[in-house]
């Protein structure tokens, strides 16, 4: 039987998730400044277009799924007790206009799981399903951490394998698929391209996370980040992404 490994795409925009439609990936994951910061919540008016958009895009059948990202400030993943507040908050929020899940994470100084902090926010999910994001890449005993996060009802890991890039944490990736199998998903994600996608399916992960962004260039003047233009989901990335990772299942 094939294997069944998802495709993610992360989106900033309404058309971003008809896009993800279009390719047929099964999430996205909603938020802003992707580019700029590594990702912030996106806002309550964006994700529930972004509901309502996927729900009209898939035509009846099943929709996209919407998973927000909800990390309140660039930077690292300690966070203080007001800052878990307004993210608990959020993850309220999220689950009130129809996302189907969340993307989390918090440490501690001394860069473990917080463990306080995540049962917090799945506690605030309600049931939605929770995806713990790259705050795992900077956690030194993944094993221990996988095993914490399971035991916290955390769906899926979102992981690099440490790496800048998930293809040179692959030996990494293996492993932590190989050890949360059947409890927790192991997502590669992290500078994914086309080329990769064999070799990241024969790790054995669950599924595979890429941003296939694009730049659309608009000036916006002094007042406005200058002329560098914006980021936006590319359709023909996102086909090729889509393509290899079928060529790589044998579909």
């Amino acid at each position: 039987m094939a294997r069944d490994v998802a495709l993610e795409i992360a989106v900033q925009d309404t058309d971003g998730v008809r896009i993800a439609t279009e390719v047929g990936a099964r999430r996205v994951e909603l938020c802003s400044a992707l580019g700029a910061t590594g990702g912030l919540t996106p806002s309550v008016g964006l994700l529930e277009a972004a509901v309502a958009v996927a729900a009209e895009a898939a035509g009846g059948g099943a929709p996209v799924e919407v998973h927000p990202l909800v990390r309140p400030r660039p930077g690292g993943f300690v966070f203080s007790a007001a800052e878990l507040d307004v993210q608990v908050r959020d993850v309220r929020a999220a689950v009130a206009a129809g996302a189907a899940g969340v993307v989390i994470g918090a440490l501690t100084a001394e860069r473990l799981v917080d463990e306080a902090a995540v049962r917090a926010l799945v506690a605030a999910a309600d049931g939605r399903e929770v995806t713990f994001h790259r705050a795992i890449d900077v956690v030194e005993d993944v094993t221990a951490a996988l095993d914490l996060l399971a035991g916290l009802g955390v769906t899926r890991v979102l992981t690099s394998g440490g790496a800048a890039r998930s293809i040179d944490g692959v030996d990494r990736l293996r492993a932590m698929a190989l050890h949360a199998a059947g409890r927790v998903q192991v997502q590669a994600g992290g500078g994914v391209r086309a080329q990769d996608m064999g070799d990241l399916v024969a790790a054995g992960v669950d599924a595979v996370h890429l941003s296939a962004k694009g730049i659309r260039p608009d000036g916006g003047g002094p007042g406005g980040g200058g002329g560098s233009g914006y980021e936006v989901t590319d359709l023909g990335a996102a086909r090729e992404a889509r393509s290899a990772l079928d060529v790589a299942l044998g579909s």
